[in-house]
């Protein structure tokens, strides 16, 4: 009887603290470029209406770029607002089986939200390390195996695994470990593998001939169940914060596997697109944030709910246009280049490179934000932001500071999400890092590559030699002037060079 009529007294306070914090909800396309969403590229062969609808009732930012041009340091920068270059991680990912990448102690969105009051949970791909126990007791030490990706046969599947989601303050997950050419081919939730992965999976080539590694599988797993999956586990987690008897503000975080290869669409939406197999599973991936936005508007929780709609990089497949004299000189065509210019579809748009480069189209993304009677509907908004922002910008939204030395590397974006005018931008710089470990500085229209020349990452020409080559050792663009980056103009303005060079090495230095 007392704790029924303490939580009668509670319940009013419990909701005016709901309404005055909004619920959070991130979605995280895996490999979606800027051009493959129709609201930002009118050429786009591929319908994405449920993510043009967020930019019809939100705001939609046309400079937004990642911290790294591949997934697992992108998604260490978003939940925990520090530059992955800080931690072990230089160059690459992780695989299923790497150990926790997001130290035990740090603050993360999810921790941080979670001490606001925030109900917490985690649907998707995780992708960012968990502390697996070998069939020896021992623990997977290693980030890879001796050959590469490792297929699990030797790790204790039945023991739950420790530094995920729910050590760092997500109160429920439901995902998988890695990418989906990835083993363990198998669901987990919470702490522990779903269901034995007891099975062998043969090495797979998709539609597109992209191998999948060969691993361990679950009887219940096909990499063809898995986005239905997650869609279903992404609506039950807001269905039950919205039964809730105690209503809590939650914060949602939905990292997904596609359109990451391999491309595995199912029957509903093939030749739903113009753009191939890839531009259908892209359509597959518009109807999960469909799933989510619908079940929004069912439960009524539309209104109070901020909805961030982005992806961990730059698209992979984009046949872009050789114009800059290095490039016309070494640049080839990929096979999944070559895939993607069959039908005339630029998955990055105008933008140079593909996922894992240092060009803008390894890094600038889609960046759509609905929060209704916040966001003015149907914005558009050139602010510089990175998603490392996350972290400050919840910490702004709630009104609770963030504990010292968390998220370094954030910025708050409220302003912008506001519409508000002000003197000074949101971010005055932004490093950028490619898949091997080469660096880039932004700052307002400059970007510099210092001592490197070439893509740094999966385009032709990769790494150059000036001393072969001729011409300057780095690179050197004005965005504003020319953002398809075709014209070096490094020799032409030292005096940015050298300011940058020393900006770039002051927050390197920084050790945080």
């Amino acid at each position: 009887m007392l704790r029924l009529l303490f939580l009668l007294a509670l319940s009013p306070l419990l909701s005016a603290f709901a309404a005055d914090h909004p619920n959070i909800i991130v979605i995280l396309a895996d490999d979606l470029g800027y051009g493959d969403v129709a609201c930002y590229n009118p050429a786009s062969k591929i319908p994405t209406p449920q993510m043009d609808r967020l930019a019809r009732e939100g705001m939609r930012f046309t400079d937004a770029h990642t911290p790294s041009a591949v997934c697992t340091p992108t998604r260490y920068g978003l939940l925990t607002g520090r530059y992955s270059w800080r931690t072990r991680m230089k160059s690459g990912v992780l695989d299923g089986y790497s150990p926790p990448l997001i130290e035990a102690d740090r603050v993360t969105v999810a921790s941080y939200l979670k001490q606001q009051g925030y109900a917490t949970g985690c649907v998707g791909k995780w992708h960012l390390g968990l502390q697996w126990t070998r069939q020896d007791g021992s623990p997977e030490s290693s980030d890879k195996g001796p050959k590469g990706v490792r297929p699990g046969f030797d790790i204790d599947h039945t023991r739950p695994f420790t530094g995920g989601p729910l050590t760092l303050g997500f109160e429920h997950f439901f995902g998988i470990s890695a990418s989906l050419n990835m083993p363990p081919f198998c669901f987990l939730q919470n702490d522990r593998v779903l269901h034995q992965p007891t099975l062998k999976q043969e090495r797979m080539r998709d539609a597109l001939f992209q191998a999948t590694d060969e691993g361990v599988r679950s009887p219940d797993f096909t990499n063809f169940a898995v986005m239905p999956r997650f869609a279903g586990e992404a609506m039950a987690f807001i269905e039950k914060q919205a039964a809730a008897a105690e209503r809590k503000p939650f914060f949602l975080y939905a990292p997904l596997s596609s359109p990451h290869l391999p491309v595995v669409v199912n029957q509903e939406y093939r030749g739903k697109s113009q753009a191939g197999e890839y531009g259908d599973f892209v359509v597959e991936t518009d109807a999960f944030v469909g799933a989510v936005l619908d079940t929004l508007d069912r439960t009524g929780l539309a209104k109070n709910t901020l909805v961030l709609f982005t992806s961990d990089n730059g698209g992979l497949f984009h046949h872009w246009q050789a114009k800059e004299a290095d490039d016309v000189k070494h640049y080839k065509i990929t096979g999944r280049a070559a895939h993607i210019r069959e039908f005339q579809h630029q998955g990055n748009a105008h933008l140079r490179g593909t996922k894992a480069d240092i060009w803008e189209g390894g890094h600038r993304v889609p960046f759509v934000v609905r929060w209704p009677g916040k966001t003015p509907a149907g914005s558009v908004s050139a602010e510089f932001v990175e998603l490392t922002d996350l972290l400050a910008t919840a910490a702004d939204i709630t009104g609770a500071p963030l504990p010292a030395g968390a998220g370094p590397d954030s910025r708050s974006i409220l302003p912008a999400l506001l519409s508000e005018k002000s003197a000074k931008p949101v971010r005055e710089f932004a490093v950028h890092h490619s898949m091997q470990g080469v660096f880039a500085i932004r700052q307002g229209p400059w970007k510099l590559v210092p001592d490197h020349r070439g893509s740094g990452g999966f385009s032709q020409p990769k790494n150059l030699d000036p001393a072969k080559e001729g011409g300057p050792p780095g690179q050197l663009y004005n965005l504003e002037t020319d953002p398809g980056e075709t014209r070096n103009v490094y020799a032409e303005h030292p005096e940015i060079v050298e300011r940058l060079a020393k900006l770039l090495k002051s927050i390197q230095d920084e050790g945080v």
